[in-house]
């Protein structure tokens, strides 16, 4: 599709191809085991607690913290973790802190299973959000320094999701069935069990090439200084998420507020904001400050090297995924409006989800390596925009728990499949020189547009109805196709560094 990974940096593995799978898949089940416990699970608990349609839109935002993450992507790549970086590096001492965030926020979200107090599960939501994407962060720029060819990274990326996806469905389905049986907070408490078993795995590995020292010393350090990081990001969330209840009190948004066009309009800032820098970026030369700077220099250097072409990337990737983002969040609640049980949506959200996503990974990360990306990207939108379909078709049968199935394969594999061609494709148009940063900024902005407007998703509802939601969102699935005959010729500008 694009020629941006054609002066990649050599590969640093000294890891065997079937070890870099097996690690892959261990730390792409690390980062989807808390995936749901802040967006599909979380809403059904708050539903569970009479929460109103319109908040659980709200609570949707909590899902926007990825896609802000190239606002400290750039530290994970400049900045070493205290202890466990002077023994296992940059990359798995960013790993290892973020695992001891993501459980310690699992276990607070356990303490208040009973969402009495809305501002602190959100609190714990957003801690948990944002230690779970600084995880997919640190091992996205790994997989990227380790395998920067299109071969390389099909099937590391299908292994990296096959992990992320089992441990999805582990924690979907396994969750569901614990809260049915003995509550939320024994819900929560054993996926954050689950999510740290990886630690000690990591743990184990031997020492990052040229580094050295005592194991245990590294450990001890590693754990007191990322106790300290915890604490302080706590408290800086909790201060700023006291400012923004404010700030949005003030200016009279509340539970029952139409927030579609302030939504919309938050959108276009970017975009605007992007092409009114362009002729700058573009004539800069290299030791200009804006393309040195640490803070924004490889956000720069991404719309320097695809000059204008780099607006239509931006839309392309704000579009591909939208149609499923949109449908995450309120698929269930919809699903449990019909008369299914927690217990019902978690089988299905067990065996069959977890096949059939498995499948359609498969088939992508196949399709990727055999086929020119144009075209699988066709074939994604397309199986994508069938399983949004399928909740239209679901909602108008009768209960059954065999009709159930088929609508959540049909979603899964259109979901693993476009995900699996997706994650390759914003990969290749990554700069091996930034790959922390500039991933972190295509996947993040990948999913502002989306998961904005997921957060309207209950007002939409209360609007169109549950069929015109579900049908517009399989149709914007569609809608990226038009994009893929110019984005076939786009190719990167040639570093001048």
């Amino acid at each position: 599709m694009t020629a941006s990974a054609a002066a990649a940096a050599p590969s640093h593995s000294t890891l065997p191809g079937r070890r870099a799978m097996l690690v892959y898949g261990l730390l792409g089940f690390a980062a989807g085991l808390p995936f749901y416990m802040f967006s599909t699970v979380l809403v059904l608990r708050l539903q569970a607690h009479g929460v109103a349609l319109t908040m659980l839109g709200f609570f949707a935002w909590v899902q926007l913290l990825p896609t802000l993450k190239f606002v400290w992507a750039p530290l994970l790549d400049r900045y070493d973790v205290p202890g466990f970086a002077r023994f296992w590096g940059k990359r798995r001492g960013w790993i290892m802190l973020a695992q001891m965030g993501i459980v310690t926020a699992m276990a607070a979200m356990a303490w208040t299973s009973d969402d009495a107090s809305l501002p602190l599960t959100a609190l714990f939501a957003v801690l948990l959000a944002f230690w779970t994407t600084t995880l997919e962060v640190a091992a996205d720029a790994w997989r990227i320094e380790l395998f920067p060819t299109q071969d390389q990274q099909g099937p590391i990326v299908a292994a990296n999701l096959w992990g992320y996806r089992s441990a999805m469905v582990a924690a979907g389905s396994g969750a569901l069935l614990l809260a049915d049986s003995g509550g939320w907070a024994l819900a929560y408490l054993a996926i954050a069990v689950a999510a740290f078993l990886p630690f000690p795995i990591l743990a184990a590995m031997r020492p990052e090439d040229g580094r050295g020292g005592g194991r245990m010393v590294a450990l001890m350090t590693g754990v007191l200084g990322g106790a300290a990081i915890l604490s302080i990001v706590a408290a800086v969330t909790a201060a700023v998420g006291y400012l923004l209840l404010q700030a949005a009190a003030s200016i009279g948004i509340e539970a029952k507020s139409n927030v579609t066009p302030w939504v919309l309009g938050l959108c276009m800032v970017p975009f605007l904001a992007m092409a009114a820098a362009l002729p700058w970026i573009r004539k800069a030369p290299p030791t200009a400050p804006i393309r040195t700077s640490t803070a924004i220099g490889p956000y720069v250097d991404f719309f320097w090297r695809y000059q204008y072409a780099a607006l239509l990337l931006m839309a392309f990737v704000s579009l591909y995924r939208m149609g499923d983002v949109l449908a995450l969040n309120l698929s269930k609640p919809m699903i449990k409006e019909l008369g299914y049980t927690l217990s019902q949506i978690g089988r299905a959200d067990g065996a069959v989800a977890l096949v059939a996503s498995m499948v359609g990974v498969g088939l992508g990360g196949w399709m990727v390596t055999r086929r020119p990306m144009a075209w699988a990207l066709a074939v994604g939108a397309v199986v994508a925009g069938i399983g949004n379909f399928g909740f239209v078709w679901l909602a108008h049968r009768q209960v059954s728990e065999g009709v159930l199935y088929v609508a959540t394969a049909l979603d899964q594999f259109g979901n693993g499949f476009a995900g699996a061609v997706f994650v390759v494709y914003l990969s290749l148009l990554v700069n091996p020189r930034y790959p922390g940063a500039q991933y972190a900024f295509l996947t993040g902005f990948a999913f502002l547009l989306p998961r904005m407007l997921a957060g309207a998703g209950g007002s939409m509802v209360g609007v169109i109805g549950y069929d015109g939601f579900f049908l517009l969102s399989g149709a914007v699935s569609l809608a990226a196709i038009p994009f893929l005959p110019v984005l076939a010729k786009i190719r990167a500008r040639a570093d001048d560094a």
